[in-house]
């Protein structure tokens, strides 16, 4: 068949499908399913609204009065547009993007955006098409932007590094957005060639671009929004939201697990602020998928925490990142609009009773329809299985032969200070070592410093999970346990270990590039959890999450210190010390 049949062809079944659609509308033949009696959340006129929604061939055909083939009173609750998360990274679920989809649907969401960024680090464009692949044809539809920033900075060792060149055949994917969080936001604002090439190219195919830039402002924010730059996801207090809106750029407001910043931006979900304010999580480990949900969670939490108006907390989980990203047909109950339907029991404890996708009822009564896991290339699954490039450590690959800069945690907080130095290990005074094993290329390169507030008594805590680059981070008490601990990682070809006299105590398989696995969510959480007691029965200090606060200590772009595979970074200055 000729490309030109070909597109006669989709024309012509498209056009059909419209005909059916019209003949439903109209009242001319019945629906596939009709909600009846629907109290639903019309997202143009800011009110609850009544009606038979009918349903054909997976697009709202009308509100009105339908019979259809299949009905399903809805008396008594309230239906609102699919859910929408618009900036994830779904490798923070710890899981294979099938296992977090059967996570997030009971919980209403019917689409997310999504950012590679983590496994692009790791693969380059192969971790691209690996996502791509294995959320092709999933009930929750998985969107992308492509990564910005790969890798973090130039002092980073990351598996790939991705120019415009790289990225920009992904722009003909149909299920790709823009581009990604734009965290080179010094590049910006000082003309980096390489960084405005990106940006240049995303404007070329009309697509979106985030921004990432924590405390921007004045005479820097308007060259970073110049450049193009569409939103901002890192704003953590209403003076800084307010600029970045007053100069044009949408607010995505974070909660999240890593990051929750609804409590200081939830003034802006009122009538002056809201139109240009939507929801995200950015991370959502397994322990919050389980027990407080994904969009559902912000939405509940805005409306009876912080007395947002359910409408409004609504829309910005639903239209608003819907028209942000070009979305037509998402967003709104609506004739023509796609049939995506969060069936909440009332609007204020906003408890998901049914899940409809496409007009396919995909949860209802506690029960999730099973669906088929998608098909990866099996050149490529092999790849993403095998990301570990590095010999074998021992207690010697630790040695120190000089004072080490010492990066000082902030209680709650992922920023650090600049403690001063030291050439030893001292738990009686919290100061322990630290290392950042390069595993992409076999450059042996180990880059060692001290961290101080971290609590560990004995033993030590590894992670392959280290934004954004994702090697080998590990802190110790002794060099023997950090070599046993690093070591357990390699060996399952990624993951967290905790070990103490050389006993594997606690530990998460991630065989997925290190960073994600395919076992159930809620058997990578037991493991999990088991590995966060064990490091706390070591010492790890009260409010610390052992594995994500360690991940952060390797991600150059977040002041003061950081270590990288060559040493500690001044991140203000991007030197080493």
């Amino acid at each position: 068949m000729s490309s030109r049949e070909s597109y006669t062809s989709i024309i012509n079944k498209r056009a059909a499908e419209k005909q059916q659609l019209m003949r439903v509308a109209s009242g001319r033949e019945r629906a596939e399913l009709v909600l009846k009696n629907a109290v639903y959340v019309n997202v143009f006129t800011n009110e609850l609204s009544h009606g038979d929604i009918a349903v054909k061939n997976g697009v709202i055909a009308g509100i009105g009065h339908y019979d259809g083939v299949e009905e399903l009173d809805m008396q008594g609750k309230v239906v609102a547009p699919g859910l929408i998360d618009a900036h994830i990274h779904l490798e923070s679920s710890l899981v294979a993007p099938a296992e977090f989809v059967k996570a997030v649907l009971p919980h209403g969401t019917a689409t997310v955006i999504t950012d590679p960024h983590e496994i692009a680090n790791v693969l380059g464009t192969d971790g691209i098409d690996y996502m791509i692949q294995a959320t092709e044809g999933l009930p929750v539809e998985v969107r992308f932007m492509l990564p910005s920033c790969v890798p973090a900075t130039p002092l980073d060792e990351s598996g790939a590094r991705l120019d415009y060149h790289a990225i920009d055949p992904f722009y003909d994917y149909d299920r790709v957005q823009g581009l990604a969080e734009m965290m080179n936001y010094t590049g910006v604002i000082q003309g980096d060639v390489e960084v405005l090439q990106k940006i240049t190219a995303a404007h070329k195919y009309h697509r979106r671009i985030d921004g990432h830039a924590p405390g921007l402002s004045g005479k820097e924010l308007n060259a970073y929004v110049a450049s193009g730059v569409y939103s901002d996801h890192e704003c953590s207090s209403m003076d800084e939201a307010l600029e970045k809106l007053s100069r044009g750029q949408y607010i995505m407001i974070r909660e999240g697990t890593a990051a929750r910043n609804l409590k200081a931006l939830a003034g802006l979900l009122v009538p002056q602020y809201y139109e240009h304010c939507m929801f995200c999580t950015d991370d959502k480990h397994p322990n919050d998928l389980l027990h407080f949900g994904h969009m559902d969670a912000i939405i509940r939490k805005a409306v009876q925490k912080y007395h947002v108006d359910p409408i409004i907390a609504i829309k910005a989980a639903t239209h608003h990142p819907a028209r942000y990203f070009q979305l037509a047909s998402r967003g709104a109950i609506a004739p023509g609009y796609q049939a995506d339907f969060a069936v909440f029991d009332n609007l204020s404890d906003f408890n998901v009773e049914m899940m409809i996708i496409k007009g396919k009822i995909w949860y209802q009564e506690g029960r999730l329809e099973p669906f088929n896991v998608p098909a990866v290339d099996e050149w490529l699954s092999d790849k993403v299985h095998h990301t570990f490039n590095l010999e074998k450590l021992t207690e010697d690959s630790f040695e120190n032969v000089r004072s080490r800069g010492v990066i000082g945690m902030v209680p709650g907080e992922i920023v650090t200070t600049d403690a001063g130095y030291a050439s030893e290990v001292n738990a009686a005074d919290d100061i322990l070592k630290i290392a950042v094993i390069e595993r992409h290329r076999h450059t042996g390169h180990i880059g060692i410093g001290y961290l101080k507030g971290y609590g560990l008594k004995e033993g030590a805590v590894a992670t392959s999970i280290s934004h954004d680059s994702h090697n080998i981070i590990v802190v110790g008490s002794n060099d023997d346990d950090m070599a046993a601990a690093a070591n357990r990682i390699i060996e399952n070809n990624g993951g967290i270990a905790v070990v103490n006299q050389g006993q594997i105590l606690g530990e998460v398989t991630l065989e997925i590039a290190g960073l994600m696995s395919e076992k159930a969510l809620t058997e990578i959480n037991d493991a999990l959890e088991n590995a966060k007691k064990q490091a706390k029965i070591l010492g790890v200090s009260e409010g610390i999450d052992p594995f994500m606060t360690l991940s952060f200590m390797s991600l150059p772009v977040i002041p003061e210190l950081r270590l990288t595979t060559r040493g500690i970074i001044d991140v203000v200055k991007q030197q080493y010390i």
